[in-house]
C-alpha cells in the first residue's frame, strides 16, 4: 500500500484531485450544472501553478467533445466532464471516439434530462450512453469517484476505448465526505503507467488516416472489434480492481451487495441510494432478532460491460427482487437498469419474481424509510410488476378565468416609419419619450426571483416600452428564464416558450413561420405580432450557430441579448462575452493566471455581418435611445427579417459590486467605449452616443475598478492586461466610428 492522506471533500473535488494527480494533458469542457465544479477546481489549481493542464472552454458541449477527440487522437491524455442535456448535445461525438478506438475519460455527473428544465440529479442522462461503445463505471460514494477516475484511465488505455465515470449529481457531486487520496502524485502516475500508441497520429514519417469511410463488411468488422474490446474490458476489470486494492487497501468488484447471501427480498439500485439502502437492510436485519428480516441490497459499479453473471451470482437466490430506477425507458415497462437485470436473471436461470419501480426523478430525495418500503413492495402481490414510486396527486384547477386582464393594443404614440428621402436610408421613430411609454400595458408581471439589482428585468421592460404590438416570447435557458417561470408560477402575461441554449432562435423561427402561415390561411386573425427571443448568460456562445442560421435565413423575429458577461445561472463561469482579465469560477486569479485570457466576443458585429436589416446596442443608462431602438427593431422584425439588439446587463452578485450603483457601472462601460452605443441599419452604421464629443470618455481602468471581478487589474503586475484591453477597445471603437463617418 502507498501512503495516503485524508481529504474532506465532495465528489467533484475528488474528481479534480484525481485528474490533477494523473497529470492529464488537456480538458475540453463546457459549463453545465452539476459537473462544472470539476473544471472550476482544476482552474484554481491551474491559477496557483499546481497543474499545467491545458483547459479549453468550448462554446458548447458538442465542440468540447470534438476538442477532446482531437487531443486524444494526437496522443494526449484527455479528460472531460458533463451532465444531462450537455451529454445529449455531444452525443453523436461519442460513438466517433469509441469507433476509432481512442482512449480518454469523461466524468458524467448525472442529472435530469430536460424538458421541462430541471437541474437536479437522476439517471436519465447516463442511460443514453449505453449504446455508444464506452465502458461505464458507476461510483456510489465520494471515495469511489476518486478511485474510479484512476482505474478508468488505466482501463481505457488497456482496451483502447474511452471510459465514463458516472455518479449522482448533487448527492455525490456536492456532498462532502471523508476519504483517502494518495499522498504522492507519482504513485498515481506509476499505477496508471505511460500511454502507448500503436500508431501515433503525429508520426509524420508514418502517416495514418483516422475515421475512414466504411461499407460492409468493414464496418461490421469494426463493430465486432468494439465488441471484442468490451469483452476484454470485462476480463481485465477484476485484475484492475485487485491491483488498485493492493495499492490503496480499497477493494471493489463489479457488483457490491449487503445481506444478499440469504436474502429472500433484495433491492437493486444505482449510485448514492445504495448507502441509504444499506442502512435500511442493516436495521431490518437487526430488528427481528433470530427471526430477522432476510433482506438484502445490491448495486453495480459497472454498467458497461454489464456484469450480468456477477449480479445473478450475488442476488439470484432471492425469491423477490425489486429493481429501482432513477430513469424510465418509456413504454418498456421499466428503466434501463430494470430491463438489463431482468434479462440477466433470465439468462442465468434465476427463478426470482422481479418488480420494477421508478423513483427519485428530478432529484427527489430517497430516505431510509423509502428503502424499507421498497423492500416490502418486493414481496407484495398487490403491487404491479412496474410502477412509479413517490408520485403525488395533482390539484384540480379552480376555473375562475384568467389571472389577469388580457394585454390590449393601446397606443402610446411610439412608432417607426420609413423615411421617404432616398438618401436617408432607414426608419424614423416618433414618440418614445419616457413619460409617454409609461402608458404601455405591462407584459411582465411584477413578481420574479431575480437578485436585487439584476439588470434582466430592467432591460426587458425597457425593450417592451418600445414595442406596441403583441409579443410572443421565447427564452433560452438562463437566469432570465429561471427567475421568471418557477413552476407553477409565471411572470409573463404573453405567450412564452422555453428551449435550450443551443436552439432558441431556430425554435422561435418555427413558431413565427407557423403563425404567418395560419394568418395567411385565415386560421388566425391578421395583425402584427413581434416574436422575441431572449438570450443571455452565455446563450449566444452555445446558441450562436442557431442565431446565425436564423439571421441568414431572414426569419421575421427579434433576437434580444442581455449581456451580463458570463454563465451566471451556473455560478459565473467565463463565457465568450466575459471581459479580458475578469475573474470567474473558470478564470481564477493566481500566480500563474490573471483571469480570462482572451477578449470578449463582438456579437453585434458578427450579427451585422449576416446582412440582417437591423443591429443595435443599448444600455439602461440611455433609456430613450434604448426605447427608440426597440421600436425600430420591432418594425424590421415584423416587416423585413431578423433584428438583433444587445443590452449590457448588470449582475451585482457576480460582478461583485453594489446593486444601488449599477446604473453608474453601466454608464461607465458606455463611456469607456467597452460597450459603445450604435446601430447598423440596412448596412449603415450610426453612432448613437459619442463620449469623446461630450467630454465624458474615460479609460477602461476606471470602469474595471468599479467591479470586484476586475479590481485586481488595478495592480501594477496586471498593467499589461489593462493596456492590451484598452488597445483592443480603442481599435474596435475606431472601426465603428470610421464606418459611421463613411455612411
Amino acid at each position: 500500500m502507498k501512503k495516503q492522506v485524508m481529504e474532506y471533500a465532495s465528489g467533484n473535488e475528488m474528481a479534480a484531485i484525481a485528474i490533477k494527480q494523473i497529470g492529464y494533458d488537456l480538458m475540453g469542457y463546457y459549463p453545465i450544472t452539476p459537473s462544472t465544479q470539476i473544471a472550476e477546481n482544476l482552474d484554481i489549481m491551474r491559477a496557483n501553478g499546481d497543474t499545467d493542464l491545458v483547459m479549453i472552454a468550448a462554446e458548447g458541449e458538442h465542440s468540447a467533445a470534438g476538442i477532446c477527440y482531437g487531443a486524444a487522437v494526437a496522443g494526449g491524455r484527455v479528460i472531460n466532464a458533463t451532465s444531462a442535456n450537455g451529454l445529449l448535445y455531444a452525443l453523436e461525438q461519442f460513438p466517433v471516439q469509441s469507433g476509432t478506438r481512442y482512449p480518454m475519460v469523461m466524468n458524467v455527473v448525472c442529472r435530469t434530462v430536460s424538458g421541462p428544465l430541471s437541474i437536479k440529479g437522476d439517471h436519465s442522462d447516463i442511460m443514453y450512453l449505453l449504446n455508444t461503445g464506452w465502458p461505464i463505471l458507476f461510483a456510489s460514494t465520494v471515495q469511489q469517484v476518486y478511485d474510479f477516475n484512476i482505474i478508468a484511465l488505466k482501463l481505457a488505455e488497456q482496451v483502447r476505448l474511452p471510459v465514463v465515470v458516472a455518479y449522482d449529481g448533487f448527492f455525490t457531486s456536492h456532498q462532502k465526505g471523508r476519504c483517502q487520496r494518495f499522498a504522492e502524485d507519482e504513485d498515481v502516475r506509476a499505477f496508471v503507467g505511460k500511454r502507448q500508441d500503436p500508431y501515433p497520429f503525429l508520426d509524420l514519417e508514418h502517416p495514418i488516416t483516422v475515421g475512414s469511410y466504411m461499407n460492409e463488411p468493414d464496418l461490421m468488422n469494426n463493430r465486432y472489434q468494439m465488441h471484442l474490446a468490451m469483452e476484454q474490458a470485462d476480463r481485465v476489470l477484476p485484475k484492475l480492481f485487485a491491483d488498485f486494492g493492493e495499492l490503496s487497501g480499497r477493494h471493489y468488484g463489479k457488483v457490491e451487495g449487503i445481506g444478499c447471501e440469504d436474502a429472500q427480498r433484495t433491492l437493486v439500485l444505482l449510485g448514492s441510494s445504495y448507502d441509504t439502502a444499506m442502512e435500511a437492510v442493516e436495521e431490518l436485519r437487526r430488528s427481528h432478532g433470530e427471526e430477522r428480516d432476510k433482506v438484502g441490497a445490491a448495486t453495480l459499479h459497472v454498467l458497461r460491460p454489464f456484469p450480468g453473471k456477477e449480479l445473478v451470482e450475488k442476488i439470484g437466490n432471492a425469491e423477490h427482487i425489486l429493481v429501482a430506477d432513477r430513469q424510465d425507458s418509456y413504454g418498456a415497462g421499466g428503466g434501463n437498469l430494470s430491463l438489463e437485470v431482468r434479462a440477466s436473471l433470465q439468462k442465468y436461470g434465476s427463478k426470482a419474481e422481479v418488480k420494477s419501480l421508478i423513483y427519485g426523478l428530478g432529484g427527489k430525495d430517497f430516505f431510509k424509510e423509502d428503502a424499507k418500503a421498497m423492500l416490502s413492495i418486493a414481496g407484495d402481490a398487490s403491487w404491479p410488476d412496474f410502477a412509479y414510486y413517490g408520485i403525488t396527486p395533482g390539484v384540480k384547477a379552480d376555473e375562475k378565468g384568467p389571472l389577469f386582464a388580457p394585454v390590449t393594443r393601446e397606443r402610446t404614440g411610439i412608432g417607426a416609419t420609413k423615411v421617404e428621402k432616398e438618401e436617408a436610408n432607414g426608419l424614423k421613430v416618433t414618440g418614445g419619450n419616457l413619460n409617454a411609454v409609461t402608458a404601455m400595458p405591462g407584459r411582465i408581471a411584477p413578481g420574479h426571483g431575480a437578485c436585487p439589482g439584476c439588470g434582466i428585468p430592467v432591460n426587458l421592460n425597457l425593450l417592451l416600452k418600445g414595442i406596441e404590438d403583441p409579443v410572443v416570447f421565447l427564452f433560452q435557458t438562463g437566469c432570465g428564464m429561471i427567475v421568471t417561470t418557477a413552476y407553477p408560477k409565471t411572470s409573463f402575461k404573453v405567450p412564452y416558450l422555453h428551449n435550450l441554449f443551443q436552439n432558441g432562435a431556430a425554435t422561435l423561427s418555427g413558431v413565427a413561420e407557423i403563425c404567418y402561415r395560419k394568418q395567411q390561411k385565415g386560421e388566425l386573425p391578421p395583425g402584427d405580432i413581434v416574436f422575441v427571443m431572449v438570450s443571455g448568460d452565455g446563450g449566444m456562445d452555445i446558441g450562436m450557430g442557431s442565431a446565425l442560421g436564423t439571421a441568414l435565413r431572414g426569419h421575421r423575429l427579434l433576437i434580444f441579448e442581455y449581456d451580463n458577461g458570463g454563465y451566471m445561472n451556473t455560478g459565473y463561469q467565463l463565457s465568450y462575452s466575459t471581459p479580458l482579465g475578469a475573474r470567474s469560477s473558470t478564470s481564477h486569479v493566481g500566480k500563474k493566471q490573471y483571469g480570462k485570457t482572451f477578449f470578449n466576443k463582438d456579437m453585434p458585429q458578427i450579427m451585422a455581418a449576416t446582412g440582417i436589416p437591423y443591429v443595435a446596442t443599448v444600455a439602461e443608462s440611455n433609456p430613450t435611445d434604448f426605447i427608440k431602438k426597440a421600436a425600430k427593431a420591432a418594425h424590421y422584425a415584423k416587416t423585413e427579417g431578423t433584428a438583433y439588439i444587445k443590452a449590457i446587463s448588470a449582475c451585482p452578485l457576480n460582478w461583485n459590486d453594489k446593486p444601488a450603483t449599477e446604473r453608474k457601472v453601466i454608464e461607465a462601460a458606455v463611456n469607456c467605449c467597452y460597450f459603445p452605443l450604435y446601430e447598423v441599419e440596412q448596412g449603415v452604421t450610426r453612432l448613437s452616443y459619442d463620449p469623446e464629443k461630450t467630454g465624458k470618455k474615460i479609460p477602461v481602468s476606471d470602469w474595471l475598478s468599479m467591479m470586484g471581478r476586475t479590481k485586481h487589474l488595478q495592480k501594477e503586475e496586471y498593467r499589461h492586461v489593462v493596456e492590451r484591453m484598452q488597445k483592443e477597445i480603442d481599435a474596435r471603437y475606431q472601426v465603428i466610428k470610421k464606418n459611421a463617418e463613411e455612411a
